[in-house]
């Protein structure tokens, strides 16, 4: 949101004449019409948070030397910021433990999968997990990802400092930065069962899946006991 502007109120906003659609009740209306005033206050919110997190202090610096291995072969943390300055990495439910990756890890890549090549543009990205690479880079072709970058930590180092434990199976969302050749934690996701609202998962907000957004959109909503199930989810050709 563009500082110095002031917003017109949002019920003037929606006080305005709009768009009715076939065979509407004014009752539909009224509540549509309420609905939309808090949906421009939410838009509004979002922007105010993420200028927030912007203007975050700088954060701890990165002094220990992460290795991961790729595609490429073993690669330092630095090495995953190409020629960028911010580096977004998400730590995948993949461990060697696992039979399969976290259904609702590989819901979300599936997601990110096609902008990958748009986020680089502007960013780096990295997702990593605990799997060795060659089990890991197989998964990603299973699921048929082409442009997601897939890394394993090896060592369990990485996981250690900013997921959990060193085999923490739970995922991560993590930003760094790298201004003059420094490499910073700019952000982290910090959700987590202690935060969530009674009734309710444990989710980030925003969330990071489209999946949840969409569903937000319709009659029935997340549901109280649905996740997506890979032997549902069609393989893509």
């Amino acid at each position: 949101m563009a500082s110095g502007h002031t917003l017109t109120p949002a019920v003037e906003l929606v006080g305005q004449p709009a768009k009715r659609f076939p065979n509407e009740s004014d009752a539909y209306r009224k509540a549509r019409n309420a609905l939309l005033v808090e949906e421009i206050e939410l838009r509004r919110h979002l922007s105010r948070v993420a200028a927030q997190r912007r203007a975050l202090p700088p954060g701890g610096e990165v002094t220990r030397d992460y290795r991961f291995t790729g595609a490429d072969g073993e690669v330092g943390l630095a090495d995953l910021f190409g020629r960028h300055d911010t580096l977004i990495v998400y730590s995948m439910m993949y461990g060697p433990q696992r039979k399969q990756g976290c259904p609702m890890c590989t819901s979300q890549l599936a997601s990110w999968e096609p902008e990958v090549r748009h986020l680089q543009q502007r960013v780096a990205i990295a997702v990593v997990a605990r799997s060795p690479y060659p089990r890991l880079a197989a998964y990603g072709r299973e699921q048929g990802w082409t442009d997601m970058p897939l890394y394993s930590d090896d060592s369990g180092d990485f996981t250690a400092d900013f997921v959990g434990e060193r085999d923490a199976d739970m995922p991560a969302y993590t930003v760094f930065s790298r201004r003059d050749g420094t490499l910073r934690h700019f952000y982290s996701a910090e959700g987590g069962a202690h935060l969530a609202d009674p009734g309710q998962d444990p989710h980030n907000a925003p969330d990071m899946n489209p999946l949840w957004i969409l569903l937000d959109t319709t009659p029935e909503g997340r549901g109280t006991d649905w996740y997506p199930r890979l032997d549902d989810a069609p393989r893509r050709n």
